[in-house]
């Protein structure tokens, strides 16, 4: 992977967590407590909010490297 920046890094990680992490901690703790409410209605939020920050950062990701090929 390219040489990325701490910021950078953080980013994805995070937006890779919102983006796949979120579901699977919600849906452990439906399957606990047996009310699938909270899976349901966590899906939109960490979907919509994973995809956002995993678009933001990969167009950072690739304004760093146009900026590195200079």
């Amino acid at each position: 992977m390219v040489n990325m920046k701490t910021g950078t890094k953080l980013a994805l990680f995070v937006a890779l967590f919102v983006l796949v992490g979120f579901p699977i901690i919600f849906t452990l703790i439906s399957t606990m407590s047996g009310n699938w409410n909270y899976l349901f209605y966590s899906l939109p939020g960490s979907f919509t909010a994973g995809f956002i920050g995993l678009i933001v950062t990969v167009s950072h990701i690739k304004k760093e490297r146009m900026f590195k090929e200079r």
